[in-house]
């Protein structure tokens, strides 16, 4: 099958990989030379453009964008839809939330083009291991791209959620899932650094992996940095986030919903940039107002 990919990044350029070995036909976009140059080399048609992008595809068309989320997700759409006809779907497969899908798919759908949004999950890992695929979209539009689908998945690793955004909402509690299960580890092990018995954190994470009721492959990943550098000196804690933890409790919210865990991993996130708390000053300035206990200045 034929299909367009904008943005040949490390998530892009590995799909498209995943693409080209499965037998497709991908055709790629980048403002990169060296991104475009990469896929070229493994058998993709690179353009520099997108109208180039468009004129090389055969109807009806099929482009998926794997730019991040907000503007750079939205302008891009834009344009496309400016250069695609009836017929042609966009496949969104960053993280955007999924009230700009819902929105997005009622703008394209008087100009006859389908919208269709990808939650994508696998990281840099994907290329080898598949993306699990949340799709959201019109069942037609969806079997015809099922061929992509299966080939970026692993076996079972695409399903087809519903209609417009619900792929990206299902990602969206994916997202906010994970969150809650980092922080879980990030304390338990934070826990076991501070041990009198000098645990061997590396061996306990692989350990934990062999059949315990907390395997994950999360842990697998904890078990490989800690292996790596068991007291990840070489790291800052600083924890980003992207955006869906956030709308994940906004949805808990609005939906009179309790997420207590997925909440306070994402405010621990917010914590982890703090640096000279004004919050921590001010607890430190009332023990010491009300009990005279020591302030260290």
């Amino acid at each position: 099958m034929q299909i367009a990919f904008v943005g040949l990044g490390r998530m892009g350029g590995n799909m498209v990989t995943r693409l080209l070995r499965g037998g497709h036909e991908v055709v790629g976009f980048d403002p990169s030379d060296a991104a475009r140059a990469a896929v070229e080399k493994g058998g993709a048609k690179a353009v520099s453009s997108l109208d180039a992008l468009v004129g090389a595809l055969r109807t009806p068309r099929a482009v998926w964008v794997m730019v991040p989320a907000g503007a750079p997700t939205e302008s891009t759409i834009n344009d496309l839809a400016g250069k695609m006809a009836a017929g042609d779907v966009i496949i969104d497969g960053g993280n955007t939330k999924w009230t700009d899908d819902v929105r997005r798919a009622a703008a394209l759908k008087p100009r006859g083009i389908h919208y269709v949004d990808a939650g994508t999950s696998g990281g840099i890992w994907g290329l080898e291991n598949g993306y699990c695929l949340m799709v959201g979209g019109d069942k037609e539009v969806v079997a015809r791209l099922q061929p992509i689908f299966t080939t970026l998945a692993p076996p079972d690793g695409f399903l087809h959620t519903g209609a417009v955004g619900s792929g990206h909402y299902v990602k969206m509690i994916h997202n906010g899932i994970e969150y809650a299960l980092m922080q879980a580890y990030a304390e338990g092990f934070e826990l076991m650094s501070e041990s009198e018995y000098g645990l061997d954190l590396p061996r306990i994470a692989h350990l934990w992996n062999q059949g315990s009721v907390v395997r994950s492959w999360l842990l697998e990943l904890t078990a490989g940095a800690l292996a790596a550098d068991p007291k990840l000196a070489g790291l800052k804690p600083y924890v980003e986030d992207s955006g869906e933890g956030r709308w994940t409790v906004e949805d808990a919210i609005n939906k009179s919903v309790p997420a207590p865990t997925i909440t306070a991993a994402l405010f621990a996130r917010f914590r982890s940039r703090r640096d000279n708390s004004f919050a921590d000053r001010l607890l430190a300035a009332l023990r010491n107002a009300f009990g005279g206990h020591a302030v260290r200045r």
